[in-house]
């Protein structure tokens, strides 16, 4: 979906604070609450954007955090559906370079780690190798990017 310069002031308006108020936002573009709250809801529906609180995953329970490389064959797309599948992965890329897919997870400790790529990642059709890379400390996390 395209969006013009209303939606887009919308997208970058919650961006920077998701709790911003419908009667704020629509001070800010000119519109009526009402018309703020369908643009909101249809940005939300058409999955263009997801308003969620983000937390630093070390400072509410999960003390190891990790990146994994994989290398793949087969169909990349029905490894990363699989992966998409385990509650412990924030994301699943399907990308280029020396992995096929890059997948980020939260894990409880160190043992909740090995479970889950013991059990849950290599043991998924098609999954060559991994390679995992430790989070030591989450220094930035933004999702202020704006639009296009």
């Amino acid at each position: 979906m395209p969006l013009d310069d209303v939606s887009r002031q919308l997208v970058e308006a919650l961006q920077h604070d998701g709790r911003r108020s419908y009667a704020a936002l629509a001070q800010d573009v000119g519109l009526s609450e009402a018309a703020v709250r369908q643009r909101v809801k249809r940005l939300l529906d058409e999955g263009v954007m997801q308003i969620v609180a983000v937390t630093d995953p070390m400072t509410v329970g999960f003390s190891r955090q990790a990146m994994v490389g994989i290398k793949a064959q087969g169909n990349l797309r029905a490894i990363a559906e699989q992966l998409s599948n385990l509650a412990e992965l924030e994301y699943v890329v399907l990308c280029a370079g020396s992995f096929d897919l890059l997948i980020e997870l939260v894990c409880e400790d160190d043992e909740h780690l090995l479970r889950l790529l013991d059990e849950s990642i290599r043991t998924i059709e098609g999954v060559r190798d991994t390679e995992t890379f430790v989070y030591l400390r989450l220094v930035k996390q933004t999702y202020a990017w704006g639009t296009r």
